[in-house]
């Protein structure tokens, strides 16, 4: 492996363990700084030169990058990185809640 692109997976490990980490206490960062930390992930995910295998390494290890690179490809890959039964449990909710919407306004 090339020493530049297994820095760039090194970068992307961190960022991303970084973006876990702020996730789960949103107190330890500002907004701005949230917002160039999931541009920075966005970026680094956004490789085209990253491994397969190392970028499913990462998202499987990281739920909010793994969200977050689900977000950037949902155009062509959908719900491609949630749990199916979550995604089907949600559209359902959906659904639902829109059909009781409906039904109290008529």
């Amino acid at each position: 492996m090339a020493a530049a692109l297994k820095n760039r997976i090194e970068n992307l490990i961190a960022m991303a363990q970084l973006l876990e980490r702020v996730d789960a206490n949103p107190t330890l960062v500002g907004a701005q700084q949230y917002r160039n930390l999931v541009n920075t992930v966005k970026g680094l995910l956004g490789d085209d030169d990253l491994p397969d295998d190392a970028l499913r390494a990462v998202l499987k290890a990281c739920p909010a990058s793994a969200q977050l690179y689900e977000n950037m490809h949902y155009d062509r890959s959908g719900l491609s990185q949630s749990p199916l039964d979550a995604a089907v449990a949600s559209e359902m909710a959906a659904s639902e809640l829109i059909s009781s919407l409906r039904a109290r306004t008529h």
